[in-house]
C-alpha cells in the first residue's frame, strides 16, 4: 500500500511516500518549502514591483504569509482576497478589513484587472506529484494524509487559544472513553483522535476543512492536527514506545505540545507558544505536567494555551523526556535530560509517521505494518 503523508508546517512542508512493501527507513521523503512561506515569498516579489495583489483559494496557515502581507500594506499596496482567502489571516472577516485588506466576493475578484494573483492552500498536491515524477517516481497512491496546525473557528467572543484548548481536552476525554467501552485502543488510539477521514471532519476545522477541499476527490484521504501526529510519530522510536511514564514534548517552530503518557493513557497535555518560551520555563511546565499540579489558568495567562491533567497529582518522575520538532534544540542543557527521538532514523518526518500510525488506527483492516 502506497500513502502519501505530507505534514505541512510553519517552516517546512514534510513528505513521505509510505510503501508498505519496503521497510521504512527506504521510503521516499521530501523535506520542502512550506506552503506559508512559498506564499511570503509571492508576496514580497510582488511587493518589490509594485504591483497590487489578490489572494484566491482557500483558509490556510498563517505567520509567514500574514507578515509578507502586512508589510505589503505598509509599503501603500493594495491587498485584494477573496474570503475563504482572507480567513487566512483572522477569521473575523471585519477585522481583516481593518488590517488594510480589500475583502472582495470570488465573482468580483475574478473580474479584477492588473494584479498579481496568489493562490492560498497548504496542500499542492500537483506541485508534489511533479516533484515526484521528475524522479521517475510513479503518482499512484492509495490514499492521502495531511496534517495542518488548526486553531479551529472560534466564536467572535471566544479566545481562540481557548477555543483550541477546549478541542483538545474534549476529542482526549471523548476518545480515552471510548477506548475504556472498546476495552483499549490505548495512546495511539487517544492521540489518532486528531484524525478525520474527509466525511468526519468537524465543522470548526476550517483549516481542515480546507485541505480536504483542495484534495483530489477520488483518493481517501486522512487528515490530522501536526501536534499529536508528531507526539503519535516520536513513539514510532522504540525507546518512547516502551517507557512508561514517559513525557513526549514536540517543540515546533510555533507552538510547543508535550503530552504525559503513563499506564496506557495520555495522563496530560501542555500547549504554548514556543517563541514565549524560555529552557527554565519550559522545563517548569514539564515538571509540573509530569506531576499532575500543572494549573490552566496560569498557562493561559501566560500567553499559553492551556493544560490539562486526568488525574490526581503524582510525585512519580517520568523514565524519560522524549523530545521532537524543529526547535528541539531550545530543550538542550534541559535539567529533565531529554531524550532526542529519531523515529526511523529520521525527527523530521514524526508527523508523517504518525499520521500514519494513526490511520492504521482509523483503517485497521489496511495492509500496512509499521
Amino acid at each position: 500500500m502506497r500513502i502519501l503523508a505530507v505534514d505541512v508546517g510553519t517552516g517546512t512542508q514534510d513528505i513521505l511516500l509510505f510503501d508498505s512493501e519496503k521497510e521504512p527507513e527506504n521510503n521516499l521523503k521530501m523535506i520542502m518549502p512550506s506552503p506559508t512561506a512559498l506564499v511570503a515569498t509571492r508576496i514580497r516579489q510582488a511587493t518589490q514591483s509594485g504591483e497590487a495583489i489578490l489572494l484566491d483559494g482557500v483558509t490556510m496557515g498563517g505567520g509567514p504569509s500574514s507578515w509578507a502581507a502586512e508589510a505589503h500594506l505598509r509599503a501603500g499596496y493594495t491587498l485584494y482576497a477573496t474570503p475563504d482567502a482572507a480567513r487566512t489571516f483572522n477569521d473575523d472577516l471585519e477585522a481583516v478589513a481593518k488590517m488594510g485588506v480589500t475583502v472582495v466576493s470570488d465573482d468580483e475578484g475574478r473580474r479584477l484587472k492588473d494584479v498579481h494573483v496568489i493562490t492560498m492552500r497548504d496542500f499542492d498536491f500537483g506541485v508534489i506529484v511533479r516533484a515526484l515524477s521528475a524522479f521517475g517516481v510513479s503518482p499512484r497512491f492509495d490514499a492521502l494524509i495531511v496534517g495542518v496546525f488548526d486553531h479551529g473557528a472560534a466564536p467572535p467572543d471566544v479566545s481562540d487559544r481557548a477555543f483550541r484548548f477546549d478541542y483538545l481536552a474534549s476529542r482526549l476525554t471523548e476518545a480515552q472513553h471510548a477506548s475504556t467501552a472498546a476495552n483499549g485502543a490505548g495512546i495511539d488510539g487517544s492521540l489518532a483522535a486528531f484524525a478525520f477521514d474527509r466525511r468526519d471532519i468537524p465543522a470548526a476545522m476550517t483549516r481542515l476543512l480546507a485541505v480536504a477541499a483542495t484534495a483530489p476527490d477520488d483518493l481517501p484521504l486522512m487528515v490530522m492536527d501536526t501536534a499529536p501526529a508528531a507526539v503519535l510519530g516520536a513513539r514510532e522510536d522504540p525507546r518512547v514506545r516502551q517507557a512508561d511514564p514517559a513525557l513526549v514534548v514536540n517543540v515546533g517552530n510555533f507552538h510547543t505540545l508535550a503530552f504525559h503518557l503513563r499506564d496506557g493513557a495520555v495522563q496530560g497535555v501542555f500547549e504554548h507558544h514556543t517563541g514565549m518560551l524560555k529552557r527554565e520555563g519550559l522545563d517548569r511546565w514539564l515538571t509540573q505536567l509530569a506531576d499532575g499540579t500543572i494549573s490552566n489558568a496560569e498557562v493561559f495567562d501566560e500567553h499559553g494555551h492551556g493544560a490539562f491533567v486526568t488525574g490526581p497529582p503524582t510525585p512519580t518522575a517520568p523514565a524519560l523526556t522524549a523530545v521532537i520538532g524543529p526547535r528541539r534544540g531550545l530543550m538542550q542543557g534541559s535539567a529533565l535530560h531529554p531524550y532526542f527521538a529519531v523515529p526511523h532514523g529520521d525527527m523530521m518526518l514524526a508527523g508523517c509517521f504518525g499520521m500514519v500510525r494513526a490511520y492504521v488506527v482509523l483503517h485497521p483492516e489496511v495492509p500496512v505494518r509499521l
